[in-house]
């Protein structure tokens, strides 16, 4: 019985693209590519000196435009991915929130949209990018933790930038065992094990305390000042941005310009799994927002918040089952899930509002950019708006003593 056990998880692991011990991070990005394409990565490995001495823009003018026909695996794909996003984003904002460019040049604009197309995601730095497949150990050998780990293409905001990445790098990785765990969930339901359900979910309950914990490193890792101020910029994307109202044109892609959202914690697929799991159904500009930000997340973990959407209802399971262990066990994650995202909100107030009302006074430190994200998200939001939508939608899905007993 085991063994079936740990040969279905593999095929869920192996279904769903995910790392036995790494969640949805990728395994052992690679950190180069062929050297057809070292023009992508001479730009990507410079890019924050580029953008800052306003140099960057003209060396994409001169590139050539290169075939995406070279790169065949998985890792070469989701690194093109990176380094093109991330030219792509200093390209669009060097100048900052008054003069962020209208058009992607044709150089980066066609190899980029080819290499998105194959990956399935988007033309526009994603979480998946920045933060799933953007990390190097310093030491092959080592553990992985903050002071052995790197980013492998970083933005101006210096050590802030590399804390801000490698933190929800590292909340991701705690994430990893709540991810496996809602599999076990998932089968232990088909087969009524109560048992298999209790410890699946005490083991999702340990995994949210986890990620909220690892979360804190932020304010050891992370300025306010340096975030909102310097890096926050370069992660807007073009769609419900005052910056950018109009979208991106990408030359020799599209006739008209493209609407896109830039990266958020909203695209991180491990969270909205636990949503999945947990039942918690989101609902009105919330929902909309949470389901449109799936198209931002690789097909093969977009397709595991599907699958355990669809599944029978664990809440509706757990009621039906009449076991106040369980329904304890239940009430544990949604609260855990709940907590998660109340320490979310505190983090938000001091790394964009309280550093925005101070801009607004004082003007920000790299050449005044941020200014127009006081109210707005980087994937477009109203983050406070959504993150206290989101908590109260996850409290509501508490089993209370009344649901529990007359049932």
């Amino acid at each position: 019985m085991e063994t079936n056990s740990r040969a279905m998880l593999q095929a869920d692991l192996d279904a769903f693209d995910i790392s036995d011990e790494l969640g949805f991070l990728l395994e052992k990005p690679l950190t180069n590519l062929p050297e057809y394409y070292q023009v992508w990565m001479d730009l990507a490995n410079n890019l924050t000196q580029l953008i800052e001495s306003h140099k960057l823009r003209d060396l994409v003018h001169k590139m050539p435009v290169l075939s995406p026909h070279l790169l065949r695996s998985h890792r070469e794909l989701r690194l093109a991915h990176l380094a093109l996003g991330f030219i792509t984003m200093g390209y669009v904002w060097q100048e900052g929130q008054y003069a962020p460019a209208e058009i992607l040049p044709k150089a980066l604009a066609l190899p980029y949209c080819t290499v998105s197309r194959r990956l399935g995601l988007p033309f526009i730095l994603t979480y998946a990018d920045s933060v799933l497949a953007n990390w190097k150990l310093k030491d092959p050998m080592g553990e992985m933790e903050i002071g052995n780990m790197d980013l492998i293409i970083s933005l101006p905001g210096g050590k802030s930038c590399r804390g801000f990445f490698l933190v929800s790098m590292l909340v991701e990785m705690a994430a990893s065992s709540g991810i496996k765990a809602a599999l076990e969930v998932m089968h232990a339901m088909e087969i009524c094990d109560l048992i298999g359900v209790q410890k699946g979910l005490l083991k999702v309950v340990l995994s949210l305390k986890k990620m909220q914990e690892t979360f804190k490193l932020m304010h050891k890792h992370v300025d306010p000042t340096d975030f909102h101020g310097t890096l926050r910029i370069f992660l807007s994307g073009w769609r419900d941005n005052p910056m950018l109202p109009g979208g991106l044109l990408y030359e020799g892609v599209s006739k008209e310009p493209i609407l896109l959202s830039g990266g958020s914690a909203a695209q991180s697929s491990a969270i909205q799994c636990f949503d999945a799991l947990l039942g918690v159904q989101h609902e009105d500009d919330s929902g909309a927002y949470l389901t449109r930000m799936r198209d931002y997340m690789p097909p093969a973990h977009c397709k595991l918040i599907e699958t355990l959407s669809v599944c029978p209802s664990l809440r509706e399971f757990i009621l039906s089952c009449s076991s106040p262990a369980l329904c304890q066990a239940y009430n544990c994650c949604v609260l855990a899930l709940e907590d998660l995202r109340s320490y979310h909100l505190c983090v938000v107030a001091k790394y964009i509002n309280v550093p925005a009302n101070r801009a607004r006074t004082m003007g920000c430190p790299f050449r005044g950019v941020g200014t127009a994200l006081n109210t707005t998200g980087t994937g477009g939001s109203n983050p406070m708006v959504f993150l206290k939508s989101v908590r109260n939608t996850t409290h509501r899905a508490l089993i209370s003593e009344r649901d529990f007993f007359f049932k």
